[in-house]
């Protein structure tokens, strides 16, 4: 019989365990604890990880495989052979809930493919937390990840998100590399109506965090929030 993929979310920055209690049910960090093979996209920063969940046995018991944007397809086959031997495995992300904006999706699909039962764990989502804080519709959104890098594509693709947003009513929800979130910002006041709202969500959770939601026309009489390096969430509605 196969063991159980609990897909595990983790902060959204970095902190000490008292940062991860914050975020974290008790029972997450409880099943955390006691798992003894984990899938991340980087052995070190899951080691972190671990390290602030306090784990059953030492670290250097359990065994942490990687899946990250460079790992071969043929790959997760072999990320999956423990589980299916009957071993329970944790899937974490770098920053917030596994398999969401993240590589683990693939694994996720895999282990669905051979019967392997699947839990999701509770914790912070930054797509959701920026949704729920951003005052727009909650009712109909989308989420597209990173937009493109060339500034004349980038201004071409929130044309064609905001034009979305105000046919279909539905938030349109994206996300940037932190030293580009500037340009970003920028690019949306400069390209959007006036009326069209933007919702700008910085380091969620954390104790420097900041929500703006307003309309173009008042991003561009409103002070710049600070942006430098920072994770962001971005949002906007056309009305």
């Amino acid at each position: 019989m196969s063991g159980v993929l609990y897909l595990i979310p983790n902060t959204l920055g970095e902190g000490d365990a008292d940062a991860l209690a914050a975020v974290l049910p008790a029972p997450v960090r409880a099943q955390a604890a006691a798992l003894h093979y984990y899938i991340g996209e980087n052995a070190k920063t899951t080691r972190a990880f671990l390290k602030k969940v306090g784990t059953d046995r030492p670290i250097q018991e359990i065994e942490i495989r990687e899946l990250n944007v460079n790992t071969p397809a043929g790959e997760v086959e072999k990320l999956l052979a423990p589980i299916l031997a009957g071993t329970d495995a944790g899937l974490v992300s770098e920053a917030g809930c596994p398999a969401v904006a993240d590589p683990g999706a693939l694994l996720v699909r895999r282990a669905h493919e051979r019967g392997v039962k699947v839990v999701p764990l509770v914790g912070p989502s930054s797509i959701l937390l920026a949704l729920m804080a951003s005052g727009l519709n909650g009712q109909s959104f989308a989420f597209h990840g990173y937009l493109p890098v060339d500034a004349a594509e980038r201004a071409k693709r929130l044309r064609e998100l905001e034009q979305q947003s105000r046919k279909a009513k539905q938030t349109q929800i994206f996300i940037e590399t932190p030293y580009r979130n500037r340009a970003l910002v920028d690019t949306l006041i400069a390209t959007c109506a006036p009326s069209t709202l933007v919702c700008v969500a910085v380091d969620l959770t954390l104790p420097e965090e900041t929500i703006a939601s307003r309309s173009v026309a008042d991003w561009k009489k409103a002070p710049a929030i600070d942006l430098h390096k920072r994770p962001a969430i971005f949002l906007l509605l056309a009305v």
